[in-house]
């Protein structure tokens, strides 16, 4: 696939990156988790770092493009791609319940949606970032880092606000009853994700240096497999893996709920490629109408929305419904709020949450500066929510 608008080198590093992909990934499964051997947190640190600087070189081969941002009612036809892909992950949110009801193929018969799984907002990004995806889910953090980078993508939609679906659990075995028992202690953490940014907000509020604790770049599926084994003492994890770790030896220390009454605010964030914006405006409309969909499914009702997610996150009903809840699932009139999204006319608090995100990664030494407010302002695609939240009007 012709990769337009990247030099010879980068397309080079996306070479090596898929190979080195195909020898080592896993497809993400809610029901089987391929067990892999634990790193060294020393090489484990060591490739976050190689990760981020590939993302950075990629970024910098991209010219961001800008984004029309009248806002108009979701067309019916309008230019229409042949093929739409989404990158999406195993959260219990309206986008994984709208791929369950299959909602985006019925609203678009003629266009080839591809659903495509991944990990971690880190992969999301890469993907983003090598055209691999049109839109994706990725956490609040890495779209701060993404836009503060000039990652070629805005943010068109709230997926969830975190709540108690993101949790710092702690076996019993270790001891662990408080944030300062935490000292000398493993701890597993995907670095870069909402979790890792709550993890050291957490360890900062309480007076506690990062350095004085064993913390482990874990995806989600490799944390479960160490937990199983004995290997690491806690970890900071999201649904489904959470409730998996806390089904054995688990008790919870913290919550990104618990965090965010202190004023540590973090979401889960559709982001859309902005070629892919500027090419079909109407399309993503329509699409943000079929997750506005999913949002009423949800709360119109909670149990059959709970049957299908139950398939999709390997849950009972029960307990989908239980992780469903955690989460906060916004409306697009709720979005386009001042408070969230806003309008093309009066952009959002979000803004600010992002902003805020990449100074606290400023302090923290994973990114060596943040751009001023009118970036992130500039970043918020939200004619897709003012539009959706007008025509239900």
């Amino acid at each position: 696939m012709a990769l337009k608008g990247l030099s010879h080198s980068c397309i080079i590093c996306i070479s090596r990156l898929d190979q080195t992909r195909n020898n080592t990934s896993v497809t993400m499964s809610p029901t089987k988790f391929k067990l892999k051997r634990l790193f060294h947190r020393q090489f484990a640190v060591l490739l976050g770092l190689l990760s981020m600087a590939l993302v950075l070189t990629l970024a910098a081969c991209t010219q961001p493009s800008t984004i029309a941002t009248s806002a108009s009612a979701p067309a019916e036809g309008g230019n229409m791609p042949t093929e739409f892909r989404i990158g999406y992950q195993i959260i219990p949110n309206a986008e994984l319940l709208t791929k369950g009801m299959g909602l985006a193929e019925a609203q678009f018969p003629d266009v080839r949606i591809k659903w495509l799984p991944f990990d971690s907002s880190r992969d999301v990004n890469t993907a983003m970032v090598s055209g691999g995806i049109d839109v994706g889910l990725a956490d609040s953090v890495l779209v701060s880092t993404g836009i503060a980078q000039n990652l070629p993508y805005s943010v068109y939609f709230i997926h969830d606000v975190i709540g108690n679906n993101e949790a710092l659990a702690v076996t019993k075995a270790s001891g662990i009853k408080s944030l300062a028992d935490l000292l000398g202690k493993k701890i597993g953490v995907p670095f870069g994700s909402t979790t890792h940014f709550s993890l050291l907000s957490a360890l900062t509020q309480a007076g506690i240096k990062p350095n004085d604790v064993q913390i482990l770049d874990m995806q989600p599926q490799d944390m479960l497999a160490a937990w199983d084994r004995g290997d690491i003492d806690g970890g900071f994890v999201w649904q489904p893996t959470l409730s998996k770790m806390l089904e054995g030896d688990g008790t919870v220390l913290t919550t990104a709920n618990q965090l965010a009454k202190e004023g540590i605010v973090t979401a889960d964030l559709g982001v859309v490629s902005q070629d892919f914006a500027t090419q079909y405006p109407d399309f993503v409309n329509g699409y943000v109408a079929v997750l506005n969909e999913a949002v009423k499914a949800y709360r119109d009702d909670p149990k059959a929305a709970s049957e299908v997610m139950a398939k999709e996150i390997s849950l009972s009903p029960e307990e989908s419904l239980k992780v469903m809840n955690e989460l906060a699932w916004l409306d697009a009139a709720e979005q386009a709020s001042p408070k969230y999204l806003g309008t093309p006319d009066a952009p959002g608090k979000l803004s600010q949450v992002l902003k805020d995100s990449a100074e606290f990664m400023v302090g923290q030494k994973a990114l060596p500066s943040a751009p001023d407010i009118e970036a992130y302002k500039a970043a918020l695609f939200n004619a897709p929510v003012a539009a959706n939240s007008a025509a239900n009007l």
